[in-house]
């Protein structure tokens, strides 16, 4: 073994111990191509060696489920012949040093995921976070990556349905960027990535091969230097949307046309990761030739074309006889299609280059055998002090009409539902909770994003139960059953213990949250080392769920949709100001303990509004979250064009009146006296509560309690500010 400090295993990111696990499955010391290719597959973005442990948390099962964690996507039952594949993952490091094409590749890769699980892709969603947009960089990357995400949907014909934002200081060097892609295919034709039967060929599809994106895997295993982000431009691969779009019309081609048994995007770590997992999946092995390989560089050395992110290239595996049959499909498009190996027994991935042998390895040895590490987990000091803050030493806010003009105008409030790039018209009243796709001829799905990292640095694992919560009662607003959840954990250094005690407790709050509320977790992906200059972000986990409106025309929007209808709050009356918007944006702090969760009654109300929703009883629902009650009733205002008029039951300070947040909170609005009173037995028959708030109608929200006016404001003002708050991110 090599000696000294310049040992070839350290500089590629591999301990001396992984080294030695190296050697022993190999019988032998790695040669340099081999090295590299253990050193992509074994870092932490691959293999998940700190985080895997903790991943088995979470419940994967469910009655809808077809496919869980393992695959490309997670894949649900949709009923009637129809699946749904689905899945979030993150672009965070390219982000920060190309936002353009940091984003724009984030979303090919999520694409060509759902793509290789047989679906055609319906709709992109993406969440956003970054740094203060009145400082000129973090408008900058926000802007540009928006713009990378947008232009690479629209030229790959998958449509931006929907944007997650979030503005904090803790994201200016370390911007986040979360995908998450849905698509339809019919539940008896969902592929696999398994390179299965012996003899069958080893196909590279889609883009020529180059030497993007070398080592990126790696790149986003470490943190972030600010000083040297630019030195790492080339970690970035380049997206190109319109062969983007030729890969999926031709991998759908030779799908539907059973021309592939097995079939798997390269991505992170690319030639690697796709051959040794769809080997080790199969429980066989491959012999590879990579001078078959479609190449767009002269002088590219084997080790470069094995761990190149190149985009747009799918790998296939198919029986001799389609050979030119699915060549046919790709080259008519443009695209290259090359035979680069077959499938063999045995569990080895042989690989030749310029005549000779370069590789043989282990494939469930690279793609499987990475050694879980184990990480340190301690408590933060700043917990419990951030926790014990005591709100009530906070000076009165003031003018509380002042206050909810600050909340809208907040700069991940402002204007939020103008962004996306197609689907519903945000003006309408039908505009909902969650982001409804019309799927052609196949069901209408609803979709939704949550997560405020906010209240999860405040306590990872309650904060992580509402962002759950919220993702699926947006669902149960909107009259969808929720099917399952997609989870992106972004979190700072692992080998800190404080960070690995904020993922430790998140990831147990997602799972407790899920079990509850029977939620099986289909997918997802873990983002590390999110940290620049010593600066970690906030834990982020984003909580993508997908939902299915049952019967046609019972689905209900956000927005009030008349005059003098009931409004009622369901579920929980109490909430609090601790890790609330309005602490943020009023007093500029982030503290304070969270209310408790009572995830057997957010069960009930989402149940409840499934039902009234499903009798034609909600004329309008709206889950109150961030801003609290005011700033739920001024959004449903806006997006229907009615105002309200609301009076508050007495008990606590106004400002938590107004603005206090907590989970399993609802506005609902529906017509007086017959369905009024139906919706008040199908409550108590529930156990939930409805407390009857006002009316809607008028142009101006007033809110009293005990007979004092606390919010008296014209819609026309709040469209206004809500309206050119945002105005900057429309361009």
């Amino acid at each position: 073994m090599t000696t000294g400090k310049e040992q070839p295993w350290r500089k590629l990111g591999l301990t001396d111990d992984e080294y030695s696990r190296i050697t022993a499955h190999l019988g032998r010391e790695p040669n340099p191509v081999e090295l590299n290719v253990y050193s992509v597959m074994w870092s932490e973005h691959c293999s998940y060696k700190r985080s895997r442990e903790t991943l088995r948390l979470l419940p994967s099962e469910g009655p809808a489920v077809l496919q869980g964690p393992g695959e490309d996507a997670g894949v649900v039952d949709l009923g009637g012949g129809w699946a749904a594949a689905f899945k979030i993952e993150s672009h965070n490091h390219p982000t920060a040093v190309n936002p353009f094409q940091g984003a724009a590749t984030g979303a090919g890769g999520i694409i060509r995921d759902i793509v290789a699980m047989g679906a055609r892709p319906a709709a992109l969603l993406g969440s956003l976070y970054f740094g203060p947009p009145e400082e000129e960089r973090s408008r900058f990357l926000f802007e540009r990556a928006s713009a990378g995400l947008d232009w690479y949907g629209r030229e790959a014909g998958v449509p931006v349905a929907g944007k997650e934002l979030c503005f904090e200081d803790c994201y200016r060097n370390n911007p986040l960027v979360n995908v998450m892609c849905v698509g339809l295919a019919p539940a008896g034709r969902i592929m696999s990535g398994r390179a299965a039967g012996e003899g069958n060929l080893v196909l590279l599809a889609g883009a020529k091969t180059g030497r993007d994106g070398i080592h990126g895997v790696t790149f986003a295993s470490d943190e972030l230097a600010v000083e040297k982000k630019d030195d790492a431009h080339s970690a970035v691969p380049a997206g190109d949307a319109a062969l983007g779009k030729a890969l999926i019309e031709a991998t759908l081609e030779v799908i539907e046309k059973e021309l592939v048994v097995g079939v798997q995007d390269l991505g992170g770590a690319g030639l690697s990761c796709a051959l040794t997992e769809t080997a080790a999946r199969a429980g066989g092995g491959m012999e590879i030739d990579l001078d078959r390989a479609a190449l767009r560089e002269e002088g590219i050395t084997a080790g470069e074309i094995l761990i190149s992110e190149t985009q747009e290239r799918m790998l296939l595996i198919a029986r001799p006889q389609n050979e030119q049959a699915v060549a046919k499909a790709f080259t008519s498009r443009g695209l290259s299609c090359e035979a680069i190996g077959r499938v063999t027994g045995g569990d080895r991935v042989a690989v030749k280059y310029g005549g000779a042998e370069v590789a043989r390895v282990p494939a469930g040895s690279v793609a499987e055998g990475a050694p879980a590490v184990g990480s340190d987990a301690r408590e933060p000091e700043y917990y419990r002090e951030l926790g014990a803050f005591d709100l009530s030493s906070l000076p009165p806010a003031g003018d509380l009409n002042s206050a909810l003009l600050k909340i809208l105008a907040s700069p991940g409030r402002a204007g939020a539902d103008d962004m996306r790039e197609s689907g519903p018209d945000p003006a309408a009243p039908g505009f909902a909770d969650a982001v409804l796709l019309e799927t052609e001829p196949g069901p209408l799905l609803a979709v939704a994003l949550a997560g405020c990292s906010r209240r999860v640095f405040l306590d990872p694992y309650r904060g992580s139960i509402f962002a759950v919560a919220a993702a699926a009662r947006r669902l149960a607003c909107s009259g969808a059953k929720a099917l399952g959840i997609t989870d992106g954990l972004n979190f700072g250094n692992p080998e800190k213990p404080e960070v690995f005690w904020q993922f430790r407790r998140s990831v147990e709050g997602i799972a407790a949250a899920c079990r509850a509320l029977k939620l099986p977790v289909v997918g997802g992906n873990v983002s590390f080392y999110n940290e620049a200059g010593g600066e970690a972000i906030y834990p982020t986990p984003v909580i993508g769920a997908l939902g299915l409106i049952e019967e046609e025309g019972k689905r209900c929007g956000a927005g009030f949709s008349g005059e003098k209808d009931w409004l009622y709050l369901l579920g929980a009356a109490g909430a609090a100001l601790g890790g609330s918007l309005f602490l943020r944006i009023v007093h500029g702090r982030v503290a304070g303990a969270l209310p408790a969760v009572d995830l057997e009654l957010e069960l009930r109300l989402q149940e409840l509004l499934r039902r009234l929703t499903g009798e034609g009883l909600s004329c309008s629902a709206h889950s109150v979250e961030e801003g609290g009650l005011a700033a739920a009733l001024a959004e449903s205002a806006l997006l229907g064009g009615y105002g309200a008029r609301v009076e508050l039951a007495e008990g606590a300070a106004a400002e938590t009146l107004l603005f206090g947040e907590g989970p399993a909170r609802v506005l609902l609005s529906v017509k007086p006296g017959a369905e009024a009173a139906h919706l008040e037995k199908l409550a108590r028959e529930a156990a939930v509560p409805a407390l009857l708030l006002g009316r809607t109608g008028g142009e101006r929200i007033c809110i009293g309690a005990g007979g004092k006016s606390l919010i008296d404001l014209p819609l026309k003002q709040l469209q206004k500010v809500y309206r050119e708050a945002g105005a900057w991110r429309q361009g």
